[in-house]
């Protein structure tokens, strides 16, 4: 099982919605940051086609310990693209933060980072009169892997639907560069960070189980008569569970008079 589509009913798909979200709220500019990464490519392709590359924004946004290759890379992807772009430091934002706890860890501090660089994002989106457009891909979404108000905050997100199996496919299909494509998926929060090192297995081996999972709706006793491993699947299951509350818009408590200590008597006599 490879997962692969039809890609190039895909980007016409993926396209025509980034066009029709940002010219139905009438607006023209798409907003993105490129980060290196092939998700952010993927999306900064998509919306170079979508849009025009002059009226694709990416913003570059590295830290003090960022690799080196991964603007590097960006800078790669948006000379192919010919988008507009620019560089923002986050290390003078986010350092002052980092320094009022001297035990902070790698990866408070790698949500800090995500978030930090959406602020900018939505500033500049503020400013070009754009939307933001999202970088996260499907497996991510599912496992949780994401920052509740960093990565995951958008206003639109073209690639939500698609597994990292399924990125790597698009890319080689849309001709993103191969230093892009070949390299190990990294967030670059910190130094020798990789996604699957810390999410204890690959995105092939998950995005099948994935697929047959949440996409086939497969239960259990039918993924383990497919060869799974019952640990993995609970794995992936606990991950799929525990992530619920980033896939949704806050929840909004209903609030009624009785709620805020006042009296039904005086309900209908509202202000006397």
């Amino acid at each position: 099982m490879d997962l692969a589509l039809d890609y190039k009913i895909v980007k016409q798909i993926l396209v025509d919605f980034i066009r029709d979200e940002v010219t139905r709220v009438n607006m023209k500019t798409g907003i993105l940051g490129l980060s290196g990464g092939i998700d952010s490519a993927i999306s900064a392709f998509l919306t170079a086609e979508a849009l025009g590359p002059e009226n694709t924004y990416c913003v570059m946004m590295p830290y003090k310990t960022s690799n080196p290759d991964s603007r590097a890379h960006a800078e790669l992807a948006a000379e192919k693209l010919k988008c507009k772009t620019e560089l923002v430091e986050i290390t003078p934002m986010v350092d002052p933060l980092f320094d009022l706890d001297k035990e902070i860890t790698p990866l408070r501090k790698g949500n800090i980072m995500a978030r930090q660089r959406m602020i900018v994002l939505y500033d500049r989106s503020s400013k070009h009169n754009g939307l933001v457009i999202g970088t996260s891909n499907k497996t991510e979404t599912l496992l949780g892997y994401s920052t509740v108000y960093g990565d995951n905050a958008c206003a639109i997100n073209p690639i939500g639907d698609l597994y990292k199996t399924q990125i790597w496919q698009f890319a080689e299909y849309l001709g993103v560069p191969e230093a892009i494509i070949n390299k190990a998926p990294s967030a670059d929060l910190w130094n020798g960070q990789t996604d699957e090192k810390e999410l204890g297995f690959t995105y092939k081996e998950v995005d099948k189980l994935l697929f047959q999972m949440v996409d086939e709706r497969l239960s259990v006793p039918e993924l383990l008569d497919l060869g799974y491993d019952k640990k993995f699947i609970d794995r992936v299951m606990d991950l799929i569970q525990k992530s619920q509350y980033k896939r949704r818009t806050p929840l909004i408590a209903k609030l009624t008079y009785r709620t805020v200590n006042l009296d039904f008597r005086y309900s209908r006599n509202w202000g006397t």
